[in-house]
């Protein structure tokens, strides 16, 4: 019998469950309790926690977009629910920048993915993106971690570019205009930072392509480089 230690976690876990959706296994599990377990399991998807918020709550509204083996490692609860920025730090050597490679390896302070997939169990909700430049004193992978990384609005050829972002081919930004990303005269968002208006959900092992495309590189230091952040929640063990 499936075990549901997990689901007081969530507000919306009947999504985990498929009672909003058509979900067999999930909904067998339930049915298959004696009265006592089955009263329990739906005290829990009846309220008792804490409303969610920000990019948690946006999360929870697409449970029933979760992978099979997503759904059931957060109802077991091996899995459970967590804040996150997945990033990247990639030189602009050309008008196209490509953010996320396949050849990348994971690695602290360059790019926390490897091969531009999230691992295995691993489903994010993107609910913001984050995007700076900077120039460090010398090309180097040190250096270039050490960089100051600031306001696209000091990069006027960046700042004029597009910006798209995919994943497994599915568009979730189409170009864009990268001036979403100039926040100098808002306050009430952090540096770079351009939130989505309908968030959008990231399998685990499927392609990222984050690409920024310039249409000039008049004026940007050979050494320029592009930070990206992808901001959200993420299913963690």
């Amino acid at each position: 019998m499936l075990e549901l230690e997990g689901l007081g976690e969530y507000n919306n876990a009947g999504a985990l469950l498929g009672l909003d959706g058509a979900d067999d296994e999930l909904l067998g599990a339930l049915r298959s309790m004696n009265p006592i377990q089955r009263q329990k399991a739906i005290n829990k998807l009846a309220g008792g926690t804490e409303r969610s918020r920000g990019s948690r709550a946006e999360m929870e509204k697409h449970f029933s977009e979760l992978p099979p083996h997503i759904k059931e490692g957060l109802v077991k609860g091996e899995l459970r629910l967590a804040d996150t920025v997945i990033y990247s730090i990639k030189k602009v050597a050309s008008k196209t920048v490509k953010l996320f490679e396949t050849q990348d390896t994971k690695q602290i302070g360059t790019t926390s993915l490897s091969s531009a997939r999230l691992p295995k169990n691993q489903a994010m909700l993107v609910s913001g993106i984050i995007i700076l430049a900077g120039v460090p004193f010398e090309a180097t992978p040190d250096k270039i971690m050490a960089a100051t990384y600031d306001k696209i609005e000091s990069f006027p050829a960046i700042a004029t570019g597009e910006f798209s972002l995919k994943a497994n081919k599915k568009i979730i930004i189409p170009e864009t205009s990268m001036k979403v990303f100039k926040t100098a005269n808002n306050n009430n968002v952090p540096m770079g930072y351009y939130k989505l208006a309908n968030p959008r959900l990231i399998h685990d092992d499927i392609l990222i392509e984050a690409t920024v495309e310039l249409g000039t590189m008049d004026g940007l230091d050979p050494k320029t480089h592009l930070y990206i952040g992808l901001h959200g929640t993420i299913t963690t063990p």
